[in-house]
């Protein structure tokens, strides 16, 4: 069946749907502009969203929808020209009522261009002052989540140290109120006062840590031999391993120097003893081993060739994947409060990344624990 209607009954039915539709729409105030951004007709939603009247909006510049801030600013005329340039232009912004009131609008500008002359624009405005106050209220609250969060971190680590250091401080006053005590009784005595020297370099370790995180470990490299300087630590990292906990060192030979921090690296590898220490329930074995590294992590991108490392295996009881994943975060820690600030895997990651190589820790349950620091070997 043949529609019989004319060319111009189609093209005014036409129009006069697509009218309706538009007159429809209330969710969506949709008006066209002249050139020069007045108001030639808008739809429904205009009138529901702005709260005026046909009268009272027909003819006007639409510029008087937007706050005063925005118009002295020439934001209307700014979107207009962006739309004409660039064939859309979008914003959101704060937009006023008839009656004052503010609302958040999203906002589409189109330029309506017919034969290659611009004859105005299709602007399109949705009222999401919803949407935007639930954004704003979303963010408050992670901010506040965040803050409680570095809240209960300070007060996390601040418990953990003041535990950490009035143990340590007590171990070194009793330790000398008994060997005043007790001054004829040489063995007693030297036990007493490596308990004491044990105290002392933990808490000159933890405010190596403290120093270390808060100023970003300010690195002073110098060329060194690796093997060299885990000879010259190994009365202390027997004074820290104390008793019943056995230490062995094996150190390759011919390794190249490397350019690191000596400080920092004497403080990492103690973190990373003291760490296996701590995971012993009595007895157990670590071994400070060197090395140049046999394979290199596929996310490690890095022009040098060679990295020399040095790694602490330990036999204790080893950590889950999970654990691993969280270690070298700072104050995270397995320990119980006192025994341990977090921040010991931490400043030796942060101290090899700072020094353009990595860490890398190998673990799993009742298995062991090993942790290698790998630093660029110098070609000469």
């Amino acid at each position: 069946m043949h529609d019989k209607r004319t060319p111009a009954i189609h093209a005014f039915e036409d129009g006069q749907q697509f009218r309706l539709l538009v007159q429809s729409v209330v969710d969506y105030a949709i008006y066209m502009l002249d050139p020069d951004g007045y108001i030639c007709n808008w739809n429904e939603g205009g009138r529901r969203i702005k709260g005026y009247d046909d009268e009272e909006i027909i003819g006007q510049h639409f510029s008087r929808f937007y706050v005063p801030a925005d118009r002295d600013a020439g934001e209307p005329q700014y979107g207009l020209r962006m739309a004409r340039e660039n064939g859309r232009y979008e914003k959101e912004g704060w937009r006023l009522r008839k009656d004052g009131s503010r609302f958040w609008a999203s906002v589409v500008i189109d330029p309506i261009v017919i034969d290659g002359q611009l004859i105005g624009y299709a602007k399109v405005t949705r009222d999401v002052t919803e949407r935007h106050e639930s954004t704003l209220r979303l963010a408050e609250a992670q901010h506040a989540l965040l803050q409680a969060k570095k809240i209960e971190a300070i007060g996390k680590l601040t418990l953990g140290l003041s535990h950490d250091f009035n143990n340590l401080l007590g171990v070194i006053v009793n330790s000398l109120d008994l060997i005043s005590a007790h001054r004829d009784d040489e063995k007693r005595v030297t036990r007493l006062v490596e308990g004491a020297l044990r105290a002392a370099d933990r808490g000159t370790l933890l405010t190596r840590q403290l120093l270390s995180f808060a100023r970003g470990q300010a690195l002073a490299p110098e060329v060194l031999d690796i093997n060299e300087l885990v000879l010259g630590m190994k009365d202390v990292l027997l004074r820290a391993c104390g008793v019943g906990i056995e230490i062995d060192l094996s150190l390759a030979t011919d390794l190249p120097s490397v350019r690191v921090d000596r400080t920092q690296l004497e403080a990492a590898l103690l973190n990373l003893v003291i760490n296996s220490r701590d995971s012993f329930a009595d007895k157990g074995r670590i071994t400070v081993a060197t090395g140049l590294a046999d394979r290199r992590p596929p996310e490690i991108e890095s022009s040098v060739e060679d990295f020399v490392c040095v790694c602490v295996v330990d036999n204790g009881p080893g950590m889950s994947e999970d654990v691993v994943q969280q270690a070298v975060q700072p104050f995270f820690t397995t320990k119980e409060v006192g025994r341990g600030s977090g921040l010991g895997l931490s400043q030796a990651h942060g101290f090899a990344a700072q020094s353009g190589g990595y860490l890398h820790i190998d673990s799993e349950p009742d298995q062991g624990t090993r942790v290698t620091m790998y630093f660029p070997a110098l070609e000469d």
